[in-house]
């Protein structure tokens, strides 16, 4: 077989040689140990914590080593294609802190490695389909729907490895003649690697790879066998081409994907070998699970499990700061501790590794992503939360924008027992910040909790009176307090919640009771910071008008 001859004869549109496509994409001038690294989503419009997930490692290992991190739009699938979904990617992924140094973008495409959509790609991986053609590697398939079924039937029943192999490959050996005459008569035809691997070997005596993985080690697995697709009948190449050639082309070091991909290694390794290239660093990545309600762990779903959306995040309006951090802690087994040790530090200034990631399921936690984002947003200054809470409410909350109008007055609510020597962690994302702080805002205020038992509902108002009676703005936490206490043993109430404890008989209740009673009118609920401090902020006209109006 000439088969330089046919891959004339596949491709007489290509004219550019791979030698030409080499010089057009040369090595990347950085540094020396610079990763450049790429998140190759496919532009469906649903991006989720596993591509946030995986963008942040690729991100850390760039710009840590001082490499690049570029966008690659992967539609060769058009049939998945959502209008405006580079959009939300690009826009969703930045929101979290993640941005790119070059690659597809909002407004075109940045960068000397383009195009970095796979559509627009289609003359490079022909030219090097032709290549494969050309070195006798890859070879036309016209086998049909019809007879791949059949074939596909047939391995079923003989219990065979399925796929297009050995045997099976009705098209491998078809002579120049033959190829040509079934070209003219029109018929279908894809590309398909000629697989050097032995499909009839078995047991022990299967053929093995070895690929040292970035995050797994070395990896020991059965070698390729199979002819698998490279170019669709469209001339459109599959993934598994597609990467190969643009990861090389884009001088990619490192590639970031989750576990599910790990079956498809020895195909990508062996197209890299036929291509004679190098193949990058893989680093793949434990895939994200969660405990089920028995306790079981299990990967999370689309279907079932809101919190894989990046969208829940930021209708939730959780901090990017607060993600980036939980992230972390699954990403890298070393986070906490270098976190106790260093409270205040940036959390770039920390050094992420490969070598430090589980290579079992990453378990995703919300609850510990609520506990780690009311310690992140305690070392946000009022005022950033202040911007941060706006923009939020401004794309998802519109109708509560009137809470921004007074900023001092709103920066004062969210330091509100920041500082103490105890400091307040009240606050977990948006959404709850905003139910968590409604009632210093007369529209938002409403009474949600029921007076306490112990208090007889005749004596709310009468307490409620006295306490408007003694009612100084200007007294201190202290005299304030006292003033309480005074109504309290007035009525019969104890002074102390010990005394109460240890002669209920003698009492209604202790100044505790009391106190929520007022807390209660003013706040409409049961618990909330310091009292004091939150009629400091209300101010006195309205501490007033809220205690004599409850009803």
């Amino acid at each position: 077989m000439d088969y330089e001859k046919l891959a004339e004869l596949l491709f007489p549109q290509i004219t550019k040689t791979p030698e030409e496509y080499e010089a057009m994409y040369p090595q990347r001038d950085l540094p020396e140990g610079a990763m450049v690294t790429r998140l190759g989503p496919s532009p469906t419009g649903f991006i989720h914590l596993g591509n946030l997930y995986g963008a942040f490692v690729d991100e850390r290992l760039a710009h840590q080593s001082g490499g690049q991190f570029y966008l690659r739009i992967e539609d060769t699938d058009d049939k998945r294609f959502v209008e405006g979904a580079v959009d939300i990617i690009i826009n969703s992924l930045r929101f979290f802190g993640i941005n790119f140094d070059e690659g597809a973008g909002l407004d075109g495409e940045t960068g000397a490695y383009g195009p970095y959509t796979q559509s627009l790609r289609g003359e490079i991986y022909q030219c090097f389909a032709k290549k494969l053609v050309a070195d006798g590697k890859a070879y036309p398939c016209f086998l049909t729907e019809e007879e791949i079924a059949e074939i596909r039937a047939g391995q079923e029943a003989e219990k065979a490895n399925p796929g297009i192999y050995g045997a099976y490959a009705r098209s491998r050996e078809l002579s120049f003649d033959e190829i040509k005459e079934r070209l003219s008569r029109g018929e279908s035809y894809v590309v398909r690697l000629r697989s050097e691997g032995d499909p009839d070997q078995g047991g022990e005596h299967v053929r093995k790879i070895h690929v040292r993985d970035a995050v797994r080690g070395v990896l020991e697995m059965p070698e390729n066998f199979q002819d698998v697709v490279i170019l669709k009948a469209t001339g459109i190449p599959t993934y598994h081409f597609a990467h190969v050639v643009d990861d090389h082309l884009m001088r990619t070091t490192h590639v970031v994907r989750g576990a599910e991909w790990l079956p498809s290694l020895p195909i990508h390794v062996e197209l890299f070998e036929k291509l004679g290239w190098e193949p990058p660093v893989y680093c793949h990545t434990a895939q994200l699970m969660k405990l089920d309600e028995e306790g079981n762990k299990r990967k999370l779903s689309k279907r079932k499990d809101p919190e894989l959306s990046l969208d829940y995040y930021r209708n939730q309006g959780y901090h990017p700061a607060a993600v980036r951090e939980y992230l972390l802690t699954i990403l890298n087994s070393n986070f906490e501790e270098w976190r106790m040790e260093n409270p205040d530090a940036d959390i770039d200034e920390f050094a992420f590794t490969t070598e430090k990631m589980s290579n079992s399921g990453a378990l995703f936690d919300l609850n510990k992503l609520n506990d780690i984002s009311k310690d992140v947003l305690l070392r946000i200054p009022a005022g950033q939360l202040y911007d941060f809470l706006k923009g939020w409410a401004e794309e998802f909350r519109p109708e509560i924008l009137h809470i921004f109008e007074d900023r001092a007055y709103l920066e004062k609510i969210l330091d509100l027992g920041r500082n103490d020597k105890k400091p307040r962690k009240d606050f977990i994302y948006a959404q709850q910040m905003v139910e968590f702080i409604s009632y210093f805002f007369d529209d938002m205020f409403k009474i949600e909790d029921a007076m306490p038992a112990k208090v007889p509902a005749s004596d709310v108002p009468v307490i409620l009176q006295k306490y408007l009676e003694g009612y100084d703005h200007s007294d201190d936490q202290s005299q304030w307090f006292d003033k309480i206490r005074a109504i309290a043993t007035e009525m019969g109430y104890a002074a102390k919640p010990k005394d109460f404890k240890k002669h209920p008989e003698e009492y209604k209740g202790h100044v505790g009771h009391v106190s929520t009673v007022i807390r209660i009118a003013l706040m409409g609920r049961a618990q909330s910071p310091d009292v004091w401090e939150i009629q400091q902020i209300l101010g006195e006209e309205r501490t007033r008008r809220r205690i004599g109006e409850y009803e």
